[in-house]
């Protein structure tokens, strides 16, 4: 409801919290290609795209489901060392089709040190994309690796009670969450090998 006679209705996006348009009016006013990264409830998504006249053009897109489906991902698809491989997966699509730089498009989310947008940052960049960063941001390279949850799990191994329950669906993989380091370090060499001989694995 308006309150007096300058009053302006916000865009709809914004009045949802869905789109914040100054930030969004920098970032297209750069002329680079936005990485944009959004986290779901099950999932990370990560896309570069650019912005046109008749509205935003995606160029490359990377989903966590593509982890599973593909390169053969047991664990969550919404943790960090699954950010940092979508990201890593995306950075590498996007150097396939000639992209060199991007700039990083986080909407809404807050941009506290560590979190899992950072991790997707982080792939995209060891992918070889130039992306402009804040070094203090990066997740630990630990974290990215899973060694956090892996340390967790080994100290709730003695717990019979908790340990089946916190992780459930690592055991419904038949991945015991204390080897979430190697499984990490083997999904991301056959990815980084796949695109080596020229694309997705098949």
């Amino acid at each position: 409801m308006a309150k007096n006679s300058r009053y302006c209705v916000q865009f709809r996006r914004r009045r949802e919290g869905k789109t914040n348009y100054k930030s969004r009016k920098a970032l297209v006013l750069s002329g680079k290609p936005r990485l944009v990264t959004r986290i779901t409830l099950k999932n990370v998504i990560a896309q570069i795209i650019t912005a046109k006249p008749y509205g935003d053009e995606v160029l490359v897109s990377a989903h966590s489901r593509e982890l599973t489906k593909t390169y053969g991902w047991k664990a969550s698809r919404k943790n960090l060392p699954a950010a940092y491989l979508t990201g890593l997966l995306c950075g590498l699509k996007a150097k396939s089709k000639g992209i060199k730089e991007a700039i990083l498009d986080i909407g809404l989310y807050s941009p506290s040190k560590g979190a899992k947008v950072f991790a997707v940052l982080k792939g995209v960049l060891d992918a070889g994309i130039d992306v402009p960063y804040g070094e203090e941001k990066l997740p630990d390279e630990k974290r990215i690796k899973g060694e956090h949850i892996a340390q967790y799990a080994q100290s709730l191994s003695s717990n019979p009670e908790q340990y089946p329950i916190k992780f459930s669906q690592y055991l419904k993989q038949k991945i015991p969450p204390e080897s979430l380091s190697e499984h990490f370090a083997k999904i991301k060499a056959e990815i980084i090998t796949a695109f080596k001989k020229g694309g997705k694995k098949k």
